[in-house]
């Protein structure tokens, strides 16, 4: 996986974005663009549709910065949750979308944006995952990779809505730990 060696201070670019400072997001654009953009393609499964979704959610993170909260994330994960979010809205609005088969999977963690962080590589990703009960796995797998809702999942797998969250939640704490 490429590693990035620019500095990039993404809480310091949504910051100026608030202050109407148009060069801060055109930087967070050229920075994140293109792996955004894939985000939203996972989850929308039509390029040009992703497209769409990446200017939206650009629109939203501009019109939005002041609302975001470095204590409580950082302004990367911000950014990418606004995308995300947005990929979903489209996918909630009616448009068809094409789950991710499970060889796909394999592939995941080197589509992933390189950070400061240590790498993740697909390994030690199947590695965690292959940690939870194959249910919990479906879970999570579902919501971060297919995009679906909670209670989109919930019907899927013919379980209470209040379980899933449980799962979803429990399932990214063992993760974390898992992956630290």
């Amino acid at each position: 996986m490429p590693v990035r060696s620019d500095a990039f201070d993404h809480d310091a670019a949504l910051q100026a974005c608030a202050r109407g400072e148009r060069f801060a997001l055109r930087a967070l654009y050229e920075r994140e663009g293109r792996w955004l953009l894939g985000v939203a393609r996972r989850i929308v499964r039509d390029a040009a549709v992703a497209e769409d979704v990446l200017q939206d959610a650009f629109l939203q993170i501009w019109q939005r910065a002041a609302t975001f909260d470095p204590a409580l994330g950082s302004g990367r994960g911000w950014v990418y949750t606004v995308v995300r979010h947005q990929a979903i809205k489209v996918v909630r609005s009616g448009e068809p979308v094409e789950a991710l088969e499970p060889d796909e999977l394999a592939g995941l963690a080197e589509r992933l944006p390189a950070t400061d962080e240590p790498a993740l590589d697909a390994a030690s990703l199947e590695r965690c995952l292959d940690r939870l009960d194959a249910e919990r796995r479906a879970c999570v797998l579902h919501a971060f990779v297919d995009g679906y809702t909670h209670e989109q999942i919930a019907r899927q797998l013919s379980a209470p809505l209040g379980t899933i969250k449980s799962w979803i939640r429990r399932s990214l704490l063992s993760l974390r730990e898992c992956l630290a």
